[in-house]
């Protein structure tokens, strides 16, 4: 019996974008295309196998520890961008204020997919969310240089809202305008987490 669900819409990549070194920024230039490797989007300050440990690890391990890299990629919705601008009354909110690599529309609630969902795009090539990508105060600077006014808002009405992070499960080439299929893990509720 398969354990994985094919859902029964498709997403659609609407911009990729990357950056080759972490000294020029945090924002991120638009590609027409991308070739995802197992380290990740080819020419990216993101890809590797491995990475240094930083605060959303801080529960298990010391900073700088190499860890795998589950977060190879930051994957952003057009719908819930657009969410996030409409509740902060500002016209729009640019994918690379946010680090994206990939802006897709068409997958309701993207950043709440759960854990292990696949998103498969055209080529085959296949990517792994590893869980939501929560918004931190180095977004809420950036987008703070192009509204200055809402810095301090950013946080909480990006919230549930600012995508997934994932990592290169199949190689293959991505290109703006390619349809994503999702396949989904069995989405249960671990009864214990409750206790925490």
């Amino acid at each position: 019996m398969a354990l994985l669900t094919k859902l029964p819409f498709q997403g659609k990549v609407e911009a990729l974008l990357t950056r080759p070194s972490r000294a020029t920024g945090f924002e991120k230039s638009p590609t027409g295309s991308v070739t995802l490797t197992f380290g990740g989007p080819e020419g990216d300050c993101h890809t590797g196998a491995t990475r240094p440990s930083d605060v959303r690890t801080a529960m298990l391990y010391k900073r700088d520890v190499e860890i795998r890299n589950v977060r190879q990629l930051t994957v952003l919705s057009v719908e819930e961008l657009a969410d996030v601008a409409k509740s902060l009354g500002i016209p729009k909110i640019d994918p690379s204020w946010f680090g994206a690599n990939m802006v897709v529309s068409g997958i309701p609630d993207l950043t709440l997919l759960p854990p292990s969902t696949r998103l498969q795009f055209s080529s085959g090539a296949t990517i792994v969310n590893d869980m939501e990508n929560m918004p931190c105060s180095q977004i809420a600077e950036v987008v703070g240089r192009h509204h200055p006014d809402i810095q301090f808002k950013l946080v909480k009405a990006a919230t549930h809202k600012r995508g997934i992070t994932a990592w290169v499960e199949r190689e293959g080439e991505v290109r703006v305008g390619d349809s994503i299929t999702l396949v989904i893990p069995p989405n249960r509720l671990y009864p214990h987490a409750a206790t925490v």
